[in-house]
């Protein structure tokens, strides 16, 4: 029986997009550099940037570069990607009680 990989299991789960939503959510939790890396995945999983370039009005190189670089796209574009994907961005009230602010 072959072996996956942690990768390959985790981009299979996100295809489902109740899953990576609620993935991104956690990694968004962690810091900014956790949460660019589960946007990649999350980007993996449904079609990479071949897909997703298309639906943003970019080339895929440049959406890719985008995505690699460590200067970060402005709040629109990070928008307008999450939208892409189908997804919404979205604030809840913390629990000053159990979550700490960072």
């Amino acid at each position: 029986m072959p072996v996956k990989s942690y990768d390959e299991l985790l981009v299979k789960s996100l295809h489902d997009p109740v899953a990576a939503t609620a993935y991104l959510t956690a990694c968004s939790e962690e810091s900014e550099a956790v949460f660019w890396q589960g946007l990649r995945m999350v980007i993996e999983a449904q079609g990479g940037v071949e897909v997703l370039a298309p639906k943003m009005q970019m080339d895929p190189e440049q959406l890719s570069f985008m995505l690699t670089d460590e200067d970060k796209p402005p709040l629109s574009t990070l928008m307008h990607l999450i939208n892409a994907l189908g997804f919404r961005l979205s604030f809840s009230v913390m629990d000053m009680d159990t979550d700490q602010v960072a």
